[in-house]
């Protein structure tokens, strides 16, 4: 008995200590700085606990979170029956002091207050609120503490009021209203519906061209969104009207497990209005409608659109989220439309078109055909010669393209003709590989008319080239090129920036011919450039076989004043030059038996046009120098006879010889 009598003891002393230390106040008053403390720790703020009342059925308590943010609760309970009667009053008048709390960075004030009333197993929310200056009742059942049914109604907030209360922008002002009706938010048994009305809507037009650079006029727009839940299900219907774009949507949906029947319309006046969203600097109209359905294990997106006024259809096939197949036709899409929407310069008119079906996109797996034509191709002659700098204007340029990609694996080949009123190219099959990004490809072009790049060589030019080869570019770039020209071939390759062209057989007066020289020396040229393309230097060296004279002014002038005919005389010998971007030093040295043509570092630049050179012309022993300085299209000549002539007679040949060089110059 006596043990007992010390538990029965020792239990009331414990008793009586909890019930001293809970709910008396001597007891808050010791048990306030402990809880004080403790929510200081896990606020990280300096909160201050002003009143903390807690009896046997009542309590009172009042927390300044900081200055400025203060919550209140207190009420009635009953420890035995585990109900209580609990009023709450939340009044933050400073939200950016509590990013501790709330994890982002909020702005403005917020204030709600209401009563809680029930016991463990259910309990009722009844509150109000002035969230982004609105008038909000609310209504929340909870059961084992589970929010099983939400009632609330939201009038007169303002969109301006929310965007500064999250600390962004202010975009858009609008007032909204919303009605929530949930008698059941059970999983699976969804019951409710939610409606939401925007009203007098305004695009802030001075903040989207200060932040995107978009410029818009007034703009105006109203949302209605209305939404049933059932079950698992939830039907909507959503729609956007503005003076610039309207867009609606409607359908099941389905959240767990994802399942989706949706239709939807898109017509935007302006797609400037997306930029803030997707980051794009785009502009202009587009529409297009069509609908979403299928699950997440296959999810299928169709669509029609007439973008760039094109007849564009598509349906995207989906698993787990990710794109597997795409099947697209696009007819008539016009380029300048579609230029104009990408914010890009007017670079060419022209009716784009292309069929794709493509079963498999994934990027290791590929499988499928994309074709692509351009009719009615025209280049915007005016701005390219703008753009690219050209010294003159490039010629009316008018186009066609038609090409065929296959897809196989990790890779894309394509065959593709580019057929212009300038020039055609050709290739057999260009290979892409996606996985490292690596090209190979060969090509052809044909050039009719070499006289229609004048635009780029700045000289007149006779006859036409076909130039083929191969092009790989993985870590290097490669690149071989083969041409038949001046009766001879031309073999050169491209190393990344280096440059390298052996030159075989190449026929003088071809080349004369091609270049409007006077055709007067017949020569069989072989010889090598190498080129460095960023450091812009590099050499030639070139010999000349069997050549001979054809008749011309020059040689009669010389056989009428020193009595030799150079015209039976075999010359060889070599061609050097050093070039160091725009400036070009060379030598000639030609010999025959008798005579020897010889000039020594001439200089050439091509940036100003000028040239330096002295050539002199020993016919037997007896030296002609003829010297060209100033403009290449009309050099100051002058003539170095000596003793081969009397001065009267040089005056004559520097004449006869000035008329000469100006015409070939």
């Amino acid at each position: 008995m006596k043990f007992l009598a010390w538990i029965v003891g020792i239990l009331a002393v414990i008793v009586v200590g909890v019930y001293t230390l809970l709910f008396t106040s001597f007891g808050n008053k010791l048990l306030k700085p402990v809880i004080e403390s403790e929510i200081q720790r896990q606020t990280l703020l300096a909160s201050k606990l002003e009143v903390f009342n807690l009896s046997m059925s009542d309590f009172e308590i009042i927390l300044d979170l900081n200055a400025n943010n203060i919550i209140i609760v207190k009420g009635n309970y009953s420890l035995f029956s585990q109900s209580f009667n609990i009023a709450y009053r939340v009044k933050l008048d400073e939200l950016h002091t509590l990013q501790t709390l709330t994890s982002a960075h909020l702005q403005g004030a917020f204030f709600t207050e209401g009563k809680v009333v029930g016991d463990m197993k259910f309990l009722e929310v009844d509150g109000t609120s002035d969230l982004a200056k609105s008038e909000t009742l609310y209504h929340v059942e909870v059961k084992d503490f589970t929010p099983t049914s939400i009632i609330a109604k939201v009038d007169g907030a303002s969109l301006s009021s929310l965007l500064y209360m999250a600390s962004q922008k202010q975009y858009a002002s609008a007032d909204i209203d919303l009605d929530i009706n949930f008698k059941s938010i059970k999983q699976h048994a969804l019951d409710g519906d939610v409606k939401l009305l925007s009203k007098n809507g305004k695009i802030d037009t001075h903040v989207m061209k200060q932040d995107f650079n978009i410029t818009l006029p007034k703009t105006l727009f109203n949302i209605n969104f209305d939404a049933q839940l059932k079950g698992d299900d939830v039907a909507y219907t959503s729609k956007l009207v503005s003076n610039l774009a309207k867009v609606s949507s409607a359908g099941t949906l389905t959240p767990t497990p994802l399942k989706m029947d949706i239709s939807y319309k898109v017509n935007m006046k302006e797609l400037a209005l997306l930029k803030p969203m997707i980051g794009a600097d785009i502009r202009g109209r587009f529409s297009m409608s069509g609908d979403v359905k299928g699950s997440k294990e296959k999810l299928r997106v169709s669509g029609v659109s007439d973008v760039g006024a094109s007849d564009t259809s598509f349906t995207l096939t989906l698993k787990e989220f990710i794109p597997k197949s795409l099947h697209a036709k696009v007819k008539d899409l016009h380029l300048q439309k579609v230029l104009y929407m990408l914010k890009q310069p007017h670079y060419s008119d022209g009716m784009f078109s292309m069929q794709a079906d493509i079963n498999d996109l994934s990027t290791a797996s590929l499988d499928g055909v994309v074709k692509t034509t351009i009719r009615e191709g025209v280049l915007d002659n005016v701005y390219l010669s703008k753009a690219y700098e050209f010294e003159s204007l490039m010629p009316h340029t008018k186009y066609k393209l038609e090409s065929v990609s296959t897809l196989e694996g990790s890779e894309v080949k394509t065959k593709l003709t580019l057929d212009s009123t300038l020039a055609k190219l050709d290739l057999k099959e260009a290979v892409f590989d996606i996985g490292d990004a690596s090209l190979r490809s060969d090509y052809k072009v044909n050039v009719a008319s070499l006289n229609k790049l004048f635009f780029i060589t700045q000289r007149k030019l006779r006859g036409g080239i076909e130039v083929e080869g191969e092009v790989k570019k993985a870590k290097d770039l490669d690149v071989t090129i083969s041409s038949h020209i001046a009766g001879g071939k031309v073999d050169a390759k491209l190393h990344n920036d280096d440059f390298v062209a052996n030159m075989k057989s190449l026929q003088t007066l071809d080349i004369l011919h091609i270049l409007i020289y006077p055709e007067i020396f017949r020569s069989k040229l072989d010889g090598t450039l190498t080129y460095n393309l960023a450091d812009a230097k590099g050499n030639v060296k070139a010999k000349l076989f069997d050549g001979s004279f054809q008749k011309n002014e020059m040689l009669h002038l010389v056989k009428k004043y020193t009595k030799v005919d150079l015209y039976v005389e075999k010359f060889s010998g070599d061609l050097n030059a050093k070039i160091n971007k725009e400036k070009i030093v060379a030598s000639l040295d030609l010999k025959s038996n008798k005579s020897a043509i010889k000039s020594k570092n001439t200089k050439l630049n091509t940036l100003t046009k000028k040239i330096d050179s002295k050539l002199t012309i020993i016919a037997n022993t007896y030296p002609l120098t003829i010297g060209l300085k100033g403009a290449v299209s009309s050099p100051k000549i002058s003539v170095d006879a000596k003793e081969l002539i009397k001065s009267k007679t040089g005056k004559a040949i520097e004449k006869e010889l000035g008329k000469l060089f100006k015409g070939l110059f």
